[in-house]
């Protein structure tokens, strides 16, 4: 099966939850037996030295790229305001995408064209103009669903009033596109189950993120084994990771470190910003953007994941628990992923929830014990994406058929 992959960023390197489930399916659909070619945008916000790409980066058949500056400018937010457009899409419309488009359809034929998140949705029109193949939309998230939460969240009004007008051109963008897709792959049941109410009506499935659980089979380090520390890893350029982070650091930190002195928080983030980069907090140690998620992951023994927005799931957490981590997140955090409090994963939603888990963990080595081993287990038996892969890759096929 040929299959054209379109993303809105560089999947490399795998830094985030969207490169990383991109990637990771991928490369998946290559080793099962599919011809990948992948057409993408390498942005001014999220840029990739592509001569830098490692040779064995090689699940792709083919490899085009279009530099895209889609930067956030005081003039562009302003000039939005009398526009019909939505602000978060319009960055991402460009001519000479569209060209790339038209010249890779022009000189090969594709049996699925498979859009990676929204913001590919402006192409829908171009590329059924140029093609016969089935066209799939793999969204992430419910885009408009992640801005509502960030807005019910933003204190400063003239902020929030901004936020609010942007979300509902976002919401409108995402619904006036919602059947413009022959088949939609959503990435949690909960999701799917949010755009058929929204109004989807065309084909379906529910297929979760996978990862390379083969990757994530290593050794703890000497650290872990003989120090309990805390965590937290996202990319601190979206506003869900740095909103989480910013309450777990004035809400929850001081009080934990009274209770617990001698425990440590790390912090790595891709685009750690300035004014975190900075913070002096008592045992809060700031990493800044690390080599290795993996490798950092495996230095601790718990990862915190405060997330009251967002949407979609968090690969971040399917990692800490591939890795053994103890994941400690909220409930919001854990939509989308189907681990239990106590057994996969420990849940807490506010200041007093965070330290008992904590507590809990200290006083317990066999819970924590007990609960890295579920996690390694469950991630492995649901979440591998080999498995997660052959399921959609079935589906793929009995489109084709479909639509012979």
């Amino acid at each position: 099966m040929k299959i054209l992959q379109l993303c809105k960023k560089f999947p490399y390197p795998l830094k985030d939850g969207e490169t990383i489930a991109v990637t990771y399916l991928s490369k998946a659909l290559y080793e099962l037996g599919c011809e990948i070619t992948l057409l993408c945008m390498n942005t001014s916000k999220h840029h990739t030295d592509v001569a830098n790409i490692p040779d064995n980066y090689n699940h792709y058949k083919d490899i085009h790229f279009v530099d895209i500056d889609n930067s956030i400018t005081p003039f562009g937010a302003f000039t939005n305001l009398f526009r019909k457009e939505s602000y978060h899409v319009s960055r991402f419309i460009s001519d000479e995408f569209k060209t790339a488009i038209i010249d890779i359809l022009s000189k090969e034929e594709f049996d699925v064209i498979q859009l990676e998140t929204l913001y590919l949705a402006p192409y829908v029109d171009l590329i059924r103009e140029h093609t016969n193949a089935i066209i799939t939309m793999r969204a992430h998230n419910v885009e408009h669903e992640i801005w509502e939460r960030i807005t019910k969240n933003t204190t400063f009004f003239p902020k929030k009033i901004y936020l609010n007008y942007l979300t509902k051109k976002l919401k409108k963008f995402e619904l006036d596109n919602l059947n413009a897709y022959d088949y939609l792959i959503a990435v949690t049941k909960k999701d799917l189950k949010t755009f058929k109410e929204l109004g989807y009506k065309n084909g379906a499935i529910a297929s979760p993120i996978g990862i390379e659980t083969k990757s994530y089979k290593i050794k703890p380090t000497a650290a872990r084994e003989n120090e309990f520390s805390l965590c937290f890893i996202g990319s601190l350029d979206w506003r869900p990771n740095t909103e989480g982070l910013d309450w777990f650091l004035q809400e929850v930190w001081p009080s934990m470190h009274v209770k617990f002195p001698n425990l440590k928080l790390h912090i790595a983030g891709r685009n750690t910003p300035y004014s975190i980069m900075s913070l002096n907090l008592p045992n809060v140690i700031i990493h800044g953007e690390v080599e290795s998620a993996i490798g950092f992951l495996g230095e601790h023994t718990a990862l915190v994941v405060p997330l009251f927005s967002g949407s979609g799931m968090r690969v971040k957490i399917l990692e800490g628990m591939a890795l053994g981590n103890v994941v400690i997140t909220t409930r919001l955090g854990l939509e989308g992923i189907d681990a239990k409090h106590g057994e996969e994963v420990l849940i807490a939603d506010t200041t007093d929830a965070f330290i008992n888990c904590v507590e809990q963990c200290i006083n317990d080595e066999k819970l924590v014990e007990r609960i890295s081993e579920n996690a390694i287990e469950f991630v492995a038996n649901t979440y591998d994406n080999i498995d997660n892969a052959k399921e959609l890759l079935d589906t793929y096929k009995e489109l084709m058929i479909k639509y012979a």
